[in-house]
């Protein structure tokens, strides 16, 4: 048996004594639950000011929201396991936390799957996504409430646009590009065209400096937060990964509530996951213009010649071979590019 099989039979195993649990304790539940969220994100982190700020009042009036910060009460990585035992209520799980259960989940955290921001909700709403949901729902006792909008990664460079111009995947040729270390990773650093370079976060700045590396692939907030711009003259908005999280929910606790409890609960989240969503790209758009006053190059490039070439790459592959057929195919229709 494998790890992934493995891990799956025994929160299975589980989540089936949690369930019994659930439905007895149902019958003594009190007018208000608790509705606990673990997350390793902080406090300001633009996740957790919008669940704090819009799905918290929204709720109130049958239930506390008491989210915990910097993985204060679950450790990271764990959340999803703690509800499907009844010890967490809700959390914010990525798509690779998902695959780890749910291999097919890999889809939404490859590279050129989602276009933007508006193409996330669009997949996340489609009927596409209900055998993914029910899934979830049925094997972990997880239901996905919303898509939260993390950002988009793009490839910044430390020469100048005049030296090489990044607007199609062939011009990535032979640029060394930081790259974050594990298999999956390093395979879209290829697919983007570029060489790339495995390497801790902590020595990027260095690296970028010395000229170790040609350059690195983040998003905007972190090409600032790290000061990468300070050694770096160009970053091409490549958007090769616009990444997400799930608002991820009590299966049992969603079930003991009423309908007009539930509907509450539903648009609470959409409309945390929209604030969240609005303020993310309202900072990214804030940091082009910082940015550009630093002195670099920002541009778009070639974004329909990257998605065919990136994509063409996973056909055929590992990371390719657990997604059902067709989905990446309706996932292209439902964008705009």
């Amino acid at each position: 048996m494998n790890s992934i099989m493995m891990r799956r039979t025994l929160v299975l195993a589980a989540l089936a004594v949690a369930l019994v649990v659930s439905a007895l304790s149902n019958a003594f539940a009190q007018d208000t639950i608790t509705l606990r969220l673990s997350t390793p994100a902080t406090e300001t982190d633009q996740r957790s000011v919008a669940l704090a700020t819009v799905f918290g009042p929204a709720v109130a009036d049958f239930a506390t929201y008491q989210p915990h910060y910097n993985a204060s009460l679950v450790a990271q990585g764990s959340e999803l396991e703690a509800i499907a035992t009844g010890d967490l209520e809700m959390s914010i799980a990525s798509a690779q936390e998902l695959a780890t259960f749910f291999p097919e989940f890999s889809i939404f955290a490859t590279g050129y799957v989602h276009q933007d921001a508006a193409h996330q909700v669009r997949v996340f709403n489609d009927p596409l996504m209900d055998p993914f949901k029910q899934t979830v729902e049925e094997e972990l006792g997880v239901k996905l409430l919303a898509v939260m909008y993390l950002g988009r990664r793009h490839v910044n460079l430390r020469f100048p646009r005049s030296e090489k111009n990044i607007m199609t995947p062939e011009d990535l040729a032979g640029v060394n590009l930081r790259m974050p270390g594990t298999d999956a990773w390093q395979f879209l650093g290829k697919a983007l065209g570029a060489n790339p370079t495995p390497m801790a976060f902590t020595e990027v700045y260095t690296a970028l400096q010395t000229g170790s590396v040609d350059g690195q692939d983040n998003p905007l907030p972190t090409v600032v937060d790290s000061k990468f711009f300070e050694v770096t003259k160009q970053i091409s908005l490549t958007s090769h990964l616009v990444d997400l999280n799930y608002v991820a929910f009590s299966k049992a606790v969603w079930d003991s509530l009423t309908p007009e409890q539930q509907a509450t609960v539903q648009k609470a989240a959409e409309d945390a996951a929209e604030a969240g969503r609005q303020a993310q790209l309202g900072l990214e758009d804030e940091l082009v213009a910082f940015l550009e006053e630093q002195g670099l190059e920002i541009y778009e490039p070639d974004l329909k010649a990257f998605r065919e070439h990136v994509q063409a790459q996973y056909v055929g592959t590992e990371f390719a071979a657990s997604w059902p057929e067709g989905v990446l195919e309706q996932i292209n229709a439902l964008g705009d590019n």
